[in-house]
This record gives C-alpha cells, structure tokens and sequence, in this order.
C-alpha cells in the first residue's frame, strides 16, 4: 500500500501517462473543470477560448445524455462497506459542513446560500475560499477561512482547499464531515435524517458517482513499477459525507497536508483523491445515495423536494438547469430557485412570502 514518504513527491511513470491522462480528464469532466485555458501572464486568471468552449461543450453534452443510465445505476442496491450501524439521534451540532468557494463567486454564489440554508446552519457550516472578503467577514466571522490557496479551478488549488477542510474537520471533533460546493443547497434535516442511519464510528462514505464506473488510475509503486487501481469516488459538486471512524484512518494519507501529496501521487483532483484514500488504499466502499445531486445531472428530473440532501443549478447549452419548482418567486426573480426551494423547506423564513400571496 503506497503511503507519502518525506522528500519529493511520487509521480505517474510516462509509460503510463496516456492511462493517467485519461483518468484526470474523466475526473476533471465529472467536476466541471474539463476547459482549455488562456491568461494574460499578470491576471493569474483563465480565460475560456471560444475553441475550448465549443469543445468542453461537447463533451459535456456527450455525458449529459448518458444521466438515464447513470440514474439506473444509482437506483441499484447500493454498495456498503458494512452493516449500517444502531441508530444514532444526530443534531446539527454533530456536523461539520464545508463549503468551497473562490473569491469571484462571493457575491454571485456565497451571498445567496448565505440568505437560504447557511443562515439556519451558520455555527455548523464553514466556507473554505482563496481570499479576504470585508464584507462576508462581518457576517461569517471565523467560519469563513481563507485557505490562501490560489484561485484557479485545478486539481492543486481544489486539493490545497480539502487539505485545509479535512485538518479542520479533524480538529473540530464533530461527527461527520460534509462537503459541499458553493452552488449547492443542502437540505441539514435530511441529511440529519440520512446520517442517523448510521454510526459515525463506522467507516461510511456516502455521496453520489457521476460515473457507470469506477475510475481507472496508476499509481507508482517505485523508479519503475506501476499498479492500476480502479475505484469509485463521490463527486464534490453533489456533496459528500464522511464519518469521524474514517476520517481518522485516512490521517496517513490526508493530514497536515498530506492530502496534496495523496492528490499529485495519483495526478487527479480532490474529490477522486477522497474516493482513491477511501477505496483504493483503505478498502472502504462508496455507499451511493440517489439524495446528492449536482449540476451535471438533469435537475428537472428531481421531485420530492423535501426528501433530497442536496441540489444545484446550472445551465446546458444556453439552457437552464435546475429543479422544477413552482415556488414563491418567478424564474425572474429566482433562477437558481433555490429561494424557492427555502421557503418550501421554512415557509417562516421573514422574507418568504405569506401563505396568502402564494
């Protein structure tokens, strides 16, 4: 079993490059990152060719129409590592939720989970972000950390955030370790309601695959010898959850910044490194839960909105993506609609409006 050695970093043979490749692109799919970039060297920041737009397009669309069968197959007998535990009574103080965000979708996207779930779940929910906000500070502040990891949308920024969200997580002592992106809305009653199916001293991973599959990756084993490793993994743009158990047994490959070792030992991003510690090196299985849903799925499909973990929004094509809720604000007013979605959820939120208007 590989473990992070001091010194240099292990690193994918170029024998086995063309197969490493492949495994990072699929992961940088499934998480949204798959863009040829370009920058102004003084920017820092990448912009999307209009070339690179047609083709990560594409591609995109090519995955969008395999979600009928992704949706079969997360439907199936879901895959445990062991038993569920004794029901376990939860509160939201049992939680540790992590929300990673960049300074650029502050306003955009922080703002408005601020004003929706984080406003009920403020001392459990901690906003992981690449910069100094003034404004966020005075309504967050300790709970929004500025990991001072760079602003860009690769696989070593996203690592160098769940290497600080993990330390923290460890830290805090809680129950569960939840991530979430900042586009996502997480419902904490359900997720309560899920997590109490279980022990959190138990090994539970629980998420949802963007993929029929499971990864396919190469590790180093030494100068020349390579091993082909294959595991599922839970993608961050639904959200996913940890026990304390294992979070603990990942420490050899996860803490004091080990996680960005684990990540450029393997050469893929932060949540398929989560899914390679978990499965690949721990033996520990996904356990798939149809209650996570992210952007890259058809969100129109989704009903029961009381009954889901988490949902997010997007747009295919020019096209809108995102549940199909006949709320309290017009698509004008509200189109990620997760304000919406809030006041179905806490119809007493102040400024939802009177049952009467709806």
């Amino acid at each position: 079993m590989w473990k992070p050695a001091g010194g240099s970093i292990n690193t994918i043979s170029s024998a086995a490059g063309p197969r490493a490749a492949a495994a990072a692109v699929t992961c940088l799919l499934v998480t949204g990152m798959l863009v040829v970039t370009v920058g102004h060297p003084s920017s820092g920041h990448p912009v999307e060719t209009p070339a690179a737009a047609a083709t990560s397009g594409k591609v995109f669309s090519a995955y969008f129409r395999k979600l009928t069968r992704e949706r079969r197959a997360i439907s199936g007998p879901p895959r445990r590592s062991a038993p569920p535990g004794p029901m376990e009574h939860l509160s939201p103080a049992d939680l540790f939720i992590a929300v990673k965000s960049t300074g650029r979708y502050h306003r955009q996207r922080l703002e408005l989970l601020l004003d929706t779930w984080i406003s009920r779940n403020m001392q459990q929910t901690y906003v992981f972000t690449d910069g100094e906000d003034e404004k966020l500070r005075k309504r967050m502040g300790a709970h929004l950390i500025n990991t001072n990891c760079s602003a860009a949308h690769n696989r070593q920024a996203l690592s160098c955030k769940m290497a600080l969200e993990y330390d923290t997580f460890i830290n805090s002592g809680k129950k569960w370790f939840c991530h979430v992106d900042d586009d996502n809305y997480l419902n904490v009653g359900s997720l309560l309601k899920l997590l109490s199916q279980y022990s959190h001293t138990q090994d539970v991973y629980i998420g949802r695959p963007s993929l029929e599959r499971p990864i396919e990756a190469t590790e180093r084993l030494g100068t020349t010898d390579t091993k082909q490793v294959r595991f599922w993994f839970a993608t961050g743009g639904a959200g996913f959850c940890l026990s304390h158990g294992l979070a603990l047994k990942m420490k050899p490959w996860a803490s004091d910044g080990t996680f960005m070792a684990t990540a450029e030992h393997i050469r893929l991003p932060d949540d398929c490194t989560v899914g390679y510690i978990v499965e690949a090196l721990l033996g520990v299985s996904l356990i798939r839960s149809a209650l996570f849903h992210s952007h890259l799925e058809n969100l129109g499909l989704v009903s029961d909105i009381h009954s889901q973990v988490t949902l997010s929004y997007g747009t295919v094509e020019n096209s809108r993506n995102t549940v199909n809720l006949k709320g309290a604000f017009s698509i004008s007013e509200d189109p990620t609609r997760f304000r919406s979605i809030h006041c179905l959820l806490y119809p007493d939120t102040p400024w939802c409006p009177s049952p009467r208007r709806l």
